[in-house]
């Protein structure tokens, strides 16, 4: 695949595996999955020759060399990991889950958060990092400096909470209660490399 092709591919399995199965009239089973070889036809027939290359294997290549785990193969069908707006019923892995994961949000919204919790923001669920860093990344495409919240998973899942394992550092949960919530210092070492990392980009 070419980068343009791989990209183009990239948008068109995010839509249908994250929000929209029904725009390529594809079915989604309760858990996320979507048959390959019906994704193809749909690809082939709303597209034309745009995708007249496309084969199973291009698939595996792109769940297998996604940096950040976004999409399984399992047999003849892939899901996407995470990112859902669509209701399914994950059955993805609850167990070793770190005693501590982070979340970015807007700086102006970080107290009123910590008083009430995190809710899913036009996704199915709650989407945590695995490490500072990540979540300064992912927060860093909203905004130029965001608040990174640590979230007391270990207290969480001791209370009974589910917490799921999906993309390769990304964690769900339905929702944080406020009482498992912190504030990292913008100081943090950790915090501070991610923000240099930033300034060189932008040098």
């Amino acid at each position: 695949m070419r980068t343009g092709e791989r990209n183009s591919l990239a948008r068109r399995l995010a839509l249908v595996l994250r929000h929209a199965p029904e725009k390529f009239d594809l079915e989604m089973d309760i858990n996320g999955w979507i048959d390959v070889k019906e994704i193809i036809r749909q690809f082939k027939k709303q597209g034309g020759k745009r995708f007249h290359w496309l084969r199973p294997h291009h698939f595996v290549a792109i769940s297998e060399t996604d940096p950040k785990g976004r999409y399984e193969i399992r047999g003849n069908t892939i899901r996407a990991t995470y990112g859902h707006t669509v209701e399914i019923e994950l059955d993805l892995p609850t167990d070793n889950i770190p005693d501590s994961l982070f979340y970015p949000c807007n700086p102006a919204e970080a107290e009123n958060i910590m008083e009430v919790g995190i809710s899913p923001s036009g996704r199915a669920h709650v989407h945590l990092s695995a490490s500072i860093r990540s979540a300064a990344e992912a927060g860093h495409v909203h905004f130029p400096l965001p608040t990174i919240l640590e979230v007391d998973t270990a207290q969480m899942n001791a209370a009974g909470e589910t917490i799921w394992h999906a993309g390769i550092t990304v964690y769900l949960v339905d929702s944080v209660p406020p009482q498992y919530i912190t504030a990292i210092d913008n100081d943090n070492s950790e915090y501070i490399l991610a923000r240099a990392r930033w300034e060189d980009e932008e040098e």
